[in-house]
């Protein structure tokens, strides 16, 4: 360190601009240091932004032997990457993710970032410091005479110091490496704890989406076609409402739930009910964009590694069939009718890809966060007004998703309304018993369940209400987390639902029009969710949804848990080998 001092020797006012910029350079460092790595939230997290930062910086300090460079490099580089995460998060609510450089590197992104002020600021900010502070540090901080190159034992110090510099930084890059615990977190935790080093570095990882291998042993002598006979449906073609429910489920899974506010219409069959049964999801907490991935495209993202987590930017422009398209094909108009903002998660762009004509955003309708299962009726309600008045000829495929049973479930019950304002589940089993953090995030569960039914049964009458035949179908996505304590309820779940049964909810399927009802099984996997639909609605299969209504069939609802393995092989073989379902990367 005494070679990277300020030299003495230099001329005066050379010594005080080299002493003043490492001083602004140690205090910025510090500075980044406290607000960037030491925020970070669990210790494992911070320990982990530490090596990076410390093993960059010494990168860097080995590789220049400029110290105030060094430092303000990476003060501007982690500094630059939590402010563009805060922006990020509160502009497109996700942090800075290492997709981000493959996906938002485009004309988007600048036409985003002109409408913001904000954004054009701080774009501007970081062009104008940059040059302005490095330019100085690199001419002012001269390299000491001991250390330059030219001269052996710098040679060798500086070369042995950058090769540990970099062995450290690739340690503390590799999954299976000394902070193996900072990675493979839950997706929702990772764009919601505000971790940002740890969530851009431990996302490079899940950049890239694999299309599962080929098996070993395929068989490829089974059949995947079929010639279709579509169910008896009214002459003219029905449209079709499919509506998400944000982490729902039905409540008397749980064994404890047999209080009457766990009764709800929106889980019972009726006479309008053509099918429904638990469903088969693959994400636990969060992760509804890979539940929206799984209806629109009859895939499960968990097959394609990590980066199936990022679905949205990864897998859905690279996807051939999908639902919307199967129902373009059929002369539907398909719309989204999203809840929130369509630049969260890429959703905008991932609907195009996946084949809507129109895609309504939440943000331009007033719908966001705090919006009710109500609100986004009064919004759905207008838009079906307009799109039937607009195409009163053409049938209808609409999607659209609830947002208010989104967690925290944390609203005090004496908040609640009546009977919800007090604990329903006191004591109700032994062991355990259903603790006040229980009591609570249930009763707020149900609470928000008792207004997801009442505007299921209101948009109802009004399909049933509009003179255009109808199906109807709602499902939950995944079950809420409650921070983890979801996993202590001791629940009943279908032997067919397999070993994990917090990846269990529930769909229902109605029609407003005399059908008989549809085959079912103990449990359905959300994949076959699109496959059903058709069905109903009795438009005619493409290629890949024959394929998905025979394994449908053949493995009895199941999908991944299909006892029948070869036939799994010969399924995934035929639609990502044959059909070609999923496009190689460009």
């Amino acid at each position: 360190m005494t070679d990277l001092a300020a030299d003495p020797r230099l001329p005066g006012k050379r010594h005080l601009r080299q002493s003043a910029m490492r001083g602004f350079a140690l205090v910025a460092f510090v500075a980044m240091l406290a607000g960037v790595p030491l925020a970070e939230k669990l210790p494992i997290e911070k320990a982990f932004a530490l090596a990076i930062v410390g093993s960059l910086t010494l990168v860097l300090l080995f590789a220049t032997a400029r110290l105030a460079f060094s430092l303000l490099v990476a003060s501007l580089l982690f500094g630059a990457l939590a402010t563009a995460s805060m922006l990020k998060l509160e502009f497109l609510m996700t942090p800075a993710l290492a997709p981000d450089l493959k996906y938002y590197f485009n004309w988007q992104t600048i036409e985003v970032i002109y409408r913001y002020p904000v954004l054009i600021g701080f774009s501007g900010l970081v062009v104008i410091l940059i040059p302005l502070l490095l330019i100085p540090a690199w001419r002012w901080d001269s390299v000491p005479e001991r250390l330059r190159l030219r001269h052996w034992p710098a040679l060798i110090l500086r070369g042995c110091g950058l090769l540990a510099a970099l062995a450290l930084l690739t340690a503390s890059l590799i999954p299976a490496g000394p902070f193996a615990p900072a990675f493979n977190k839950p997706m929702w935790a990772t764009i919601t704890d505000r971790s940002y080093v740890t969530a851009f570095m431990t996302s490079f990882s899940d950049t890239e989406a694999h299309v599962p291998p080929t098996p070993a042993h395929v068989d490829r002598s089974i059949k995947w076609t079929i010639n279709q006979r579509a169910p008896v449906t009214p002459r003219q073609q029905p449209d079709v409402v499919a509506i998400l429910e944000e982490s729902t489920f039905d409540p008397h899974m749980l064994d404890a739930c047999t209080v009457p506010q766990c009764d709800l219409d929106m889980f019972k069959s009726g006479r309008y009910t053509r099918a429904g049964s638990p469903l088969i999801v693959h994400t636990f907490g969060g992760g509804t964009w890979t539940s929206e991935f799984a209806l629109e495209t009859g895939l499960a993202d968990v097959l394609f590694g990590n980066a199936g987590l990022y679905a949205p930017y990864s897998l859905a422009p690279r996807v051939e069939y999908s639902l919307p398209r199967a129902f373009k094909a059929a002369g539907y108009r398909v719309i989204a009718v999203y809840s929130h903002s369509g630049e969260f998660l890429n959703a905008r762009n991932a609907y195009a890809n996946y084949g809507f004509d129109q895609f309504y955003d939440g943000t331009d309708h007033g719908l966001g966060w705090e919006s009710t299962d109500a609100d986004l009726f009064e919004v759905f309600e207008q838009i079906y007004a307009d799109e039937t008045r607009a195409h009163p000829q053409q049938p209808l495929f609409i999607f659209t998703l609830t947002l208010h049973q989104h967690g925290p479930h944390m609203t005090p019950l004496e908040q609640l309304p009546a009977p919800f304002d007090k604990p329903l589940f006191r004591g109700k089993f032994k062991p355990p018993e259903l603790d006040d953090w229980l009591n609570l995030n249930l009763g707020n569960y149900l609470q928000r369940a008792a207004l997801s039914s009442r505007m299921l049964e209101s948009m109802r009458d009004l399909l049933w209400n509009s003179g255009r035949p109808t199906v109807l179908m709602h499902f939950g996505d995944h079950q809420p987390s409650f921070d983890g304590a979801m996993h202590a309820i001791p629940k009943t779940v279908p032997r067919a639902a397999g070993q994990n049964d917090s990846r269990v909810t529930y769909y229902r399927l109605l029609t407003s029009f005399p059908m008989k009802p549809m085959k079912t099984w103990d449990a359905l996997d959300i994949t076959y969710l699109g496959s059903m639909l058709l069905d109903a609605a009795g438009v005619p299969k493409d290629a890949f949804y024959q394929a998905n209504s025979l394994l449908r069939d053949r493995c009895k609802g199941r999908y991944l848990t299909c006892k029948d393995r070869n036939l799994l092989g010969s399924y995934h073989d035929y639609i990502f080998n044959t059909l070609k379902d999923v496009r190689d990367e460009e």
